[in-house]
């Protein structure tokens, strides 16, 4: 048991020697979790595998084209194999990933922050997960579609994706849609620790509008797809957000909060 568990009924005083030695544990906790995780999702791999690459695959498809994806180097299939049971891996063990990321964030809290921390911890991995399945499910045959029909306008071009990069390419816009739908967990945590309000949060909506669409273009390749298909999903998690935080204040009364 950490510190931080140890002194509940308290506000934690931690110097920097105690707050590295948290991290420390929560980090060899956490590796612990997922090295656990990784030597089952290794039996699972190549279905895992099968499955990210099935939006290139819907939309091979839904084009009623066949274009087979290329393996140039020698270890590249198993390389591949191995980089989707580490990504299997770490879906498997978000929730205790995420939780001790904010059993972290909750050394030297209130009793009563600690607690919000422990339940924000299994949201967290569910919204990651579910940014990650929107993203393999609904956005990518669209990107892959985009792509595929683009015509630069040379008629000696070959069309021929090498596996690696296609996988590569997946599981970085998986990733980013995944970080990105922990968009409501860091509005409601923000205000709840008084880093911001509600009024404060409505008033800038219009650049939050404009913020989204900026970082859909920075997180996303240089396609309109992928940057709208992230943009608009971040705009309305941060609306929820902030419509989150206006249902704890209405149920305070109440609850007695």
């Amino acid at each position: 048991m950490t510190r931080a568990e140890n002194n509940e009924d308290e506000l934690v005083s931690m110097s920097l020697g105690d707050h590295l030695e948290e991290l420390r544990a929560r980090l060899m906790l956490a590796l612990a979790g997922l090295a656990a995780a990784f030597a089952v999702s290794l039996a699972f791999g190549k279905w895992f595998l099968g499955f990210i690459l099935s939006p290139y695959q819907t939309a091979m498809k839904d084009l009623n084209i066949q274009v087979n994806l290329q393996a140039i180097d020698v270890a590249e299939p198993f390389m591949v194999y191995m980089k989707a049971s580490i990504v299997l891996a770490a879906l498997i063990s978000s929730p205790w990933l995420f939780y001790q990321m904010w059993a972290f964030v909750a050394a030297g809290l209130y009793k009563h922050e600690r607690r919000f921390v422990k339940a924000v911890a299994p949201a967290s991995a569910t919204l990651f997960v579910i940014g990650v399945l929107f993203f393999l499910m609904i956005i990518a045959p669209l990107v892959f579609r985009f792509f595929v029909q683009f015509n630069p306008g040379i008629d000696f071009l070959v069309y021929q994706p090498q596996i690696s990069k296609t996988v590569n390419f997946i599981l970085m816009l998986a990733l980013v849609f995944g970080l990105a739908f922990q968009t409501p967990i860091a509005i409601v945590f923000a205000e709840r620790m008084g880093l911001v309000t509600i009024p404060m949060l409505v008033s800038v909506r219009k650049y939050v509008l404009l913020a989204v669409f900026i970082v859909g273009a920075i997180a996303t390749p240089p396609d309109v797809v992928s940057q709208v298909s992230l943009a608009v999903p971040l705009y309305f998690l941060y609306e929820s957000g902030v419509l989150i935080c206006r249902l704890r204040h209405k149920k305070q009364p109440a609850s007695g909060q």
